[in-house]
């Protein structure tokens, strides 16, 4: 089993202040991982520096055991719900096509195979009969599944998600986190920051808890635990009984 990603000695800064100080884990291939901690806890944070997409102010991450330069195409990214433009005029099945893109050439459309593909993945999550709905119509339980099937469609080894159940009906989230585990199960390797303590133990195999600087990092039974969770979130213990913590 290889490594699919490896934090060493991470900083992260804004306007000059600390949000991620000195954080190092190391998270082997196939596993469904859970980012958790308080509000302002550095949990996006963490997630857009390993991507490169905000500056990191020291510290070296690797990604499938290379540089995150060299492993571009082998990821999948689906931001939060909030960043996203949703009166931006595109259709469904568009937004799944971008995925196609990175394995395309210069200047290269998809063809039918890739259109195909991607309606695939529309179906994969539920999403067929609303393939040639405008993107912003949708309600947010559909708009995140078009948005994991794009991430599928990229046919990508590592999937990112941040805080993919926020806003979204039961149903939604029950079918996104079983596309999750299938993915895990085929080898892939999926982060999902995530807030609801109440699912930790039936989503995750393990959990990065976080306070800005790493509180635990492993199998779910070894950090969701009272101590451990009280440690990071300074909750009392009856609050955290009613979240089903390990006491």
């Amino acid at each position: 089993m290889g490594k699919a990603l490896t934090v060493d000695h991470l900083h992260v800064s804004y306007y000059g202040k600390e949000v991620i100080k000195d954080v190092s884990f190391s998270i082997n291939t196939g596993k469904l991982v859970g980012i958790i901690g308080p509000n302002g806890a550095g949990k996006s944070t963490i997630m857009k520096a390993t991507l490169g997409l905000i500056p990191k102010d020291k510290g070296n991450v690797r990604i499938l055991e290379k540089p995150l330069k060299a492993v571009r195409k082998k990821i999948a990214y689906v931001p939060q719900r909030n960043n996203l433009d949703w009166d931006f005029p595109i259709n469904v099945i568009d937004t799944v096509l971008l995925g196609t893109y990175p394995h395309l050439g210069l200047m290269r459309r998809p063809n039918a195979k890739q259109k195909e593909w991607a309606f695939q993945c529309l179906k994969e999550v539920g999403m067929e009969d609303f393939s040639k709905q405008q993107i912003g119509e949708l309600s947010g339980g559909q708009q995140q599944r078009v948005f994991l099937a794009r991430a599928l469609a990229q046919k990508a080894e590592l999937f990112f998600l941040d805080e993919p159940f926020v806003g979204i009906d039961v149903s939604s989230e029950t079918t996104i986190i079983k596309i999750l585990k299938n993915l895990c199960d085929k080898g892939k390797t999926v982060l999902v920051v995530h807030h609801d303590l109440t699912k930790v133990e039936d989503y995750f195999d393990e959990l990065i808890l976080l306070n800005k600087e790493l509180v635990e990092y492993g199998p779910v039974q070894q950090v969701f635990k009272a101590e451990t969770i009280s440690q990071a979130y300074q909750a009392n213990l009856s609050i955290l009984k009613k979240v089903g913590v390990s006491m």
